[in-house]
């Protein structure tokens, strides 16, 4: 049984820093603290006091890695302050911008930061360059579809970080339609490129039981990021309105950021790809759930890694639902629809790509940013992440260090958490007494 201090400086590949503090006595563990260090950066503060219409992008900026999606809950608060209704385009337009971004971001996650796991190497340097080697398949098919992501952001919103064109009510410019069919062929081309990546995570042995509930939005007509009512697995319904009603604040005095469990029995809970799939499989694109099939029979599933399996097949439900979207989509010019100001207050939930993400603006009749609020994925993931944590080392204690490091930093990856939104990463003292 280990005794002494050990100290993990920190964990790689992964979005920031963080730090773990594991106290043992006995053999056992007998607290864990899962610390997030830069998680108050103020961007809800600067917006006070500042026009609306500028407010998503700025906010935009809270996330490097995932910032399209606090810029479209943004825009979703502040137009449901103005009752401000998007049309239809604007709508088929955010989708296909929103499959942009998970796609890129998925695959940044699994194929940067997880599959030297799988492969069980240090990094993706360590790959052979060997042609036959499926690491080296995967790493290639890695950089064509996060390529994809990337150029389909870049045609529908302009950019995939900090996109110019989304703005109140639409578009302040419309994609170029010449551009559609390319995109189209190379997202039929993907396909076999994706699944061949789902397959690999499927394939991936690690496990970890949790035990807790799962949250994600449901759409009222399929499978949807950024428009249904939240839900849990255990039959809570959450309308978007009434989201702080379900939710309870939870203080991490040792943590910059909050911890969130159920108000009304203070059991803690998970968001992100996990939960969606857990939920909503049954709403996949019907091409996803045809190619797929064997893959999404272990879901529901409460194996945090399968974290990493359903980001893959999210990965491929986007690429399905943006060759729809493609070949219907006609570009009619039209202006981001205007109301008259008012005062208000309005709430977008969408779900991120680690997880629902909610942001809440009050707007004055001026149409100036009188309070804004974000509570992102990674804090409401904080207490599951601790709580897995703790059993995965109460189970293993009787494992070398290194063993538990590198173990440790697993689970943490495959949570996918984003210390870009909630923290800067890990550093874990071990204190046995």
């Amino acid at each position: 049984m280990h005794s002494g201090n050990i100290t993990i400086e920190n964990i790689t590949k992964i979005e920031g820093s963080a730090g773990l503090e594991v106290t043992i006595e006995n053999g056992k563990v007998t607290d864990l603290k899962f610390k997030i260090n830069d998680y108050r950066r103020f961007y809800t503060k600067a917006v006070k006091g500042k026009p609306f219409i500028s407010s998503p992008s700025f906010l935009s900026r809270i996330c490097g890695t995932c910032s399209v999606a606090h810029l479209f809950a943004s825009i979703k608060a502040v137009e449901q302050s103005q009752g401000i209704e998007i049309t239809e385009q604007t709508r088929k337009l955010r989708r296909l911008a929103y499959d942009a971004l998970m796609i890129r971001d998925h695959a940044l996650h699994l194929y940067f930061f997880v599959l030297p796991d799988l492969l069980g190497v240090d990094s993706i340097l360590d790959i052979p360059d060997n042609h036959d080697d499926i690491g080296h398949t995967l790493l290639h098919d890695s950089f064509d579809i996060k390529q994809l992501g990337t150029d389909i952001a870049d045609i529908i919103i302009g950019a995939a970080i900090h996109a110019p064109f989304p703005t109140i009510g639409g578009f302040l410019k419309l994609p170029d339609e010449s551009k559609f069919p390319e995109l189209l062929e190379r997202l039929e081309k993907i396909r076999p490129q994706v699944l061949r990546g789902i397959k690999a995570f499927y394939d991936y042995d690690a496990q970890l039981i949790r035990d807790s509930d799962y949250v994600a939005i449901r759409g009222k007509n399929g499978f949807d990021f950024l428009e249904g009512d939240l839900i849990s697995m255990h039959g809570k319904k959450i309308p978007e309105n009434e989201f702080l009603n379900f939710f309870d604040i939870t203080v991490v005095p040792y943590s910059q950021s909050e911890g969130y469990v159920f108000s009304d029995d203070h059991k803690n809970y998970l968001v992100g790809s996990l939960a969606r799939l857990n939920i909503n499989k049954d709403q996949l694109h019907t091409e996803t759930q045809k190619d797929a099939e064997k893959f999404l029979s272990v879901f529901p599933s409460e194996n945090v890694y399968h974290n990493n399996l359903a980001q893959a097949i999210e990965i491929l439900h986007c690429v399905d639902e943006a060759i729809d979207i493609l070949k219907d989509l006609k570009i009619v010019d039209e202006k981001p629809v205007k109301t008259p100001l008012q005062a208000g207050t309005g709430i977008g939930v969408v779900e991120a790509p680690r997880g629902t993400l909610y942001h809440k603006a009050v707007v004055d009749e001026k149409g100036m940013i009188v309070d804004h609020d974000v509570i992102v994925p990674t804090s409401q993931n904080q207490i599951s992440i601790e709580n897995d944590l703790k059993k995965y080392f109460n189970e293993n204690l009787d494992k070398s260090e290194e063993k538990l490091k590198l173990d440790a930093e697993s689970i943490i990856r495959a949570y996918d958490p984003c210390m870009s939104c909630a923290t800067n990463f890990l550093k874990i003292d071990w204190i046995r007494k």
